[in-house]
């Protein structure tokens, strides 16, 4: 005879407010000169903020962002090296737009190519790090729209590693701070070479586009785009203390507007929310009855840091839903997912995070799952 499992719904409500000594404001309203934007906690990965962040926009040079993280990722599996000699193709040289100047006659290395591209912006730089990546630019291209699908930047596709404008290629603010909070996260080693005020090659230097790097102390990043369509965008990161925030901005009307719209939205970010760790990772949440085992409780939690990101005056009105099978019966290995625990504001979902196993638990002996399973067939 099959039994039915149904699902225990445990409702229980975190102890944020007893965190928060002070009353704030709500969250005031923002209004920014640009076609879409969005602000993101790095931490908590959520929104805090945002107009027309699904929208589809030219990326601009902000596909680099993109064409970085490939490279990064070659690095990383060792398939090239920072100190690799290039050979410069007659078509990286003769790239349009913004360049770094390499030469065909010239060797330059990886390193070089990517302070050419992070720094200088070089549409050259790109194309030649994609032909030493992949052989061939369409190839490589092949490598970004794989990796902006395993990102989640649903609504992205590339057509070049330069950000040259195609019909074919496209983003938003959305996929954009995805694609920027990944890269963060993902390597770290390489992202302070976003906050290089300048770059000198071949005897040029030119100074990096993103003037909150003067402006802000609070910003160690990311990358600036324009074209005619696109208009001028921004793509930043701040920290102050151990927060950290990522804003887009898209369309401003010039290079003042897209440094003054970031930092507006950088600034609102930071004095209207608040983000917490409510549940530091592998710490016990709720003990789980557990049947057949070696024990009869179960101790679970998260597998990562719970952080979570809220306007100043709401941290108390969060709350948390614990959903998951009974019975749950052993053996159970640490790690393993037991059930989910749901996140809502004000009567909105936020997040949910799986809920997992914080030990292992063998099976009982025959004695032990035998009576076990006589209380089963009683309750």
């Amino acid at each position: 005879m099959k039994r039915c499992l149904p699902l225990l719904l445990c409702l229980f409500t975190l102890p944020v407010a007893a965190q928060q000594s002070q009353i704030y404001a709500a969250p005031q309203a923002l209004s920014l000169a640009a076609k879409s934007y969005i602000l993101t906690d790095f931490q908590s990965g959520q929104t805090l903020i945002g107009q027309n962040a699904h929208e589809r926009v030219e990326p601009a040079s902000l596909t680099k962002l993109m064409t970085a993280y490939v490279v990064f990722s070659a690095l990383y599996q060792k398939r090239i090296t920072l100190t690799q000699p290039v050979a410069v193709s007659e078509r990286a040289w003769r790239a349009q737009g913004s360049r770094m100047f390499i030469e065909p006659n010239k060797l330059v290395t990886v390193d070089e190519l990517m302070r050419g591209m992070i720094v200088q912006s070089g549409n050259d730089a790109c194309i030649a790090l994609a032909e030493t990546v992949s052989g061939s630019e369409s190839d490589f291209v092949q490598l970004m729209n794989k990796e902006a699908s395993r990102l989640g930047m649903k609504n992205t596709r590339f057509a070049n590693s330069t950000g040259l404008p195609n019909a074919e290629h496209y983003s938003t603010a959305h996929d954009l701070a995805l694609l920027a909070v990944a890269m963060i996260r993902d390597f770290p080693e390489y992202y302070p070479l976003y906050s290089l005020r300048e770059y000198t090659y071949n005897k040029i230097t030119q100074a990096n586009r993103n003037r909150l790097l003067w402006l802000d102390p609070n910003v160690d990043g990311v990358k600036t785009g324009h074209t005619e369509a696109a208009g001028y965008c921004l793509v930043t990161s701040a920290r102050r203390g151990e927060r950290r925030l990522i804003s887009v901005v898209m369309g401003t009307a010039s290079e003042t507007a897209r440094a003054m719209e970031s930092q507006r939205l950088l600034n609102h970010g930071f004095q209207f929310f608040d983000t917490v760790r409510l549940y530091p990772k592998e710490q016990e949440v709720i003990a789980i009855q557990l049947w057949k085992g070696a024990q009869d409780k179960l101790k679970t939690g998260f597998g990562h840091d719970v952080y979570f990101s809220l306007p100043k005056s709401q941290a108390d009105k969060l709350k948390a839903k614990m959903e998951y099978k009974q019975p749950l019966v052993a053996p159970i290995n640490a790690g393993q997912k037991v059930g989910v625990v749901k996140f809502t504001l004000n009567g909105k979902p936020v997040a949910e995070h799986p809920l997992v196993a914080l030990e292992t638990v063998s099976a009982a002996n025959f004695l032990g799952r035998a009576w076990d399973s006589l209380r089963l067939i009683f309750n």
